[in-house]
């Protein structure tokens, strides 16, 4: 299965406060931002089950700065989808999805927004949304996988 996380406020925090895993020297030197605490760990987990890691995110990071970010972590991602590349492969219909994992081939994303889970409905593209303050954010990824 090919799954892809949200950034902002899924794994790191912004507006959202959450715990995060901490940060080493060289992470620090690099100005990485923290991820959510036991995300490493689940990453590294859905990997060895044979799953492909991806970030889908609407900001406009670089992909070599969210590569390297998850690179310091020890997490080798398969792809990176950023709001350019989003533009650039959804050409005239950017607009209508904020994010469109099937155009990717992404068989589930991962993300806070009710906003995404009620397109994923409209689109028909499996969501799993995680809250905030949710400290079995994990559980909740792995039940929609089973499914």
């Amino acid at each position: 299965m090919k799954i892809s996380f949200d950034l902002d406020d899924t794994l790191i925090p912004a507006l959202k406060l959450f715990t995060t895993e901490p940060l080493n020297w060289l992470q620090r030197l690099l100005g990485v931002e923290p991820i959510r605490l036991g995300t490493i760990k689940f990453m590294e987990q859905l990997k060895s089950e044979g799953h492909g890691i991806c970030i889908y995110t609407t900001s406009f990071r670089k992909e070599f700065s969210i590569r390297l970010t998850f690179w310091t972590y020890g997490v080798a991602l398969r792809e990176v989808i950023n709001q350019s590349k989003h533009d650039r492969i959804l050409g005239e219909k950017r607009n209508l999805y904020s994010k469109y994992p099937p155009a990717f081939d992404i068989d589930l994303h991962v993300d806070d927004s009710p906003g995404v889970a009620i397109e994923g409905r409209r689109f028909n593209f499996n969501t799993v949304i995680v809250e905030d303050d949710s400290i079995n954010w994990m559980l909740t990824v792995r039940q929609a996988i089973q499914k």
